[in-house]
């Protein structure tokens, strides 16, 4: 039997109240709250979020790469350079280490602080830092450190941790627009018209046949809104991230039938990985409109996770008809990827590619 089925988006229609409207139905009496677009960052409350390992990486080369141009300017020889920039990495190193570990620490502390006041602590942290790593230098080995006061240590890591701070600052004003653009690219692909219409004139025509499959398909619909106008932290676990993604596909398998031939090989242990709410459910999205709807025979998706190495592993592969497709604007991929970088930074990892007659994707996330 072939379902009836809308592909036409309808119109957007006028902002509703704001208050929460209430229905009841065969289900039980449910809330659905309409979604609200999350404001902007307020960079104070985040200026120090220097816990992922990208900020750390950047830091660690930006305090040694000043300390190497430094000390061009008082090294006389290659050798003398050499040495004196182990001498100084020996400080450096533990120092800028410890005032990133105290700075994550203490981030929600800090982000209360006024702005002058975060100034003035990351300096003084910036300076106690530095004097700890020259006193622990110094008990490693006191060889070409005696001419290193403790002043110009403390004001050299006072400095450098200003420049940091600054620096830490101006990343935030700067992702402020990518975040706020991602956010509502993630709202406006939430659910798209044309899949509201298709489930419930799927449902429409089960209500006679098949009664309990109808109830079912609807029950997928509302948990698939529930979490798609949820507000969240930006962040949710993996497991629910499939949860949804499979309630998704379940939907679609009532309009597709055979031709929507979906494997899953899912692993316990990649469950607890955070990953940005709304990551899988417009990949399988794509996979069906892209690789399932326009092939007459139907396609292949295999949805698969690992644990490997500390990293959740996230595969997603779907087969494409030749000729059967045009290629789309990509602008679910790009989504996905930039959501994945504001949470993660460097430590996610993102890859999607054509690979003869199937379409991957490639998603790692630290566990």
């Amino acid at each position: 039997m072939n379902l009836p089925r809308h592909d036409d988006p309808a119109p957007r229609s006028a902002p509703a109240e704001a208050d929460s409207r209430h229905a009841a139905s065969g289900f039980g009496r449910s809330t659905l709250e309409l979604p609200r677009l999350a404001g902007p960052i307020n960079p104070a409350t985040q200026m120090f979020d220097v816990c992922h390992v990208g900020v750390v990486l950047r830091a660690t080369l930006f305090v040694h790469a000043v300390l190497a141009a430094g000390l061009l300017f008082s090294a006389h020889t290659p050798a003398i350079w050499a040495l004196e920039f182990a001498l100084g990495t020996a400080i450096a190193l533990p120092a800028v280490l410890a005032w990133l570990i105290v700075n994550c620490l203490l981030k929600r502390l800090l982000a209360r602080l006024p702005a002058l006041a975060h100034m003035a602590v990351a300096a003084a942290l910036g300076a106690a830092c530095a004097l700890a790593g020259r006193l622990l230098a110094l008990q490693a080995s006191p060889l070409g450190l005696e001419h290193l006061g403790p002043l110009a240590t403390a004001v050299a890591g006072g400095a450098l941790a200003l420049v940091m701070h600054q620096w830490l600052r101006m990343q935030v004003l700067a992702r402020t627009p990518a975040d706020t653009a991602a956010r509502l690219a993630e709202l406006q692909s939430r659910i798209r018209p044309h899949f509201l219409f298709n489930t419930l004139n799927s449902a429409l025509a089960l209500v006679r046949l098949d009664p309990q499959r109808a109830e079912s398909v609807l029950e997928d619909l509302a948990e698939l809104f529930r979490a798609a106008l949820a507000d969240t932290d930006g962040e949710v676990r993996l497991a629910d991230e499939v949860a949804l993604a499979q309630r998704y596909l379940a939907i679609e398998q009532i309009r597709f039938g055979s031709r929507l031939r979906v494997s899953w090989d899912l692993d316990d242990a990649a469950a607890a990985a955070r990953v940005p709410p709304l990551l899988l459910q417009p990949l399988v999205e794509n996979a069906v409109r892209h690789g399932v709807e326009p092939a007459p025979d139907g396609g292949d998706i295999r949805i698969s996770t690992r644990l490997k190495g500390g990293r959740a592993r996230i595969s997603i592969v779907n087969s494409v008809a030749n000729g059967a497709t045009q290629p789309g604007h990509g602008m679910a991929l790009a989504n996905v990827k930039e959501r994945l970088r504001l949470l993660h930074d460097v430590a996610a990892q993102f890859d999607a590619r054509l690979d003869g007659d199937h379409f991957r994707v490639l998603i790692e996330v630290p566990l």
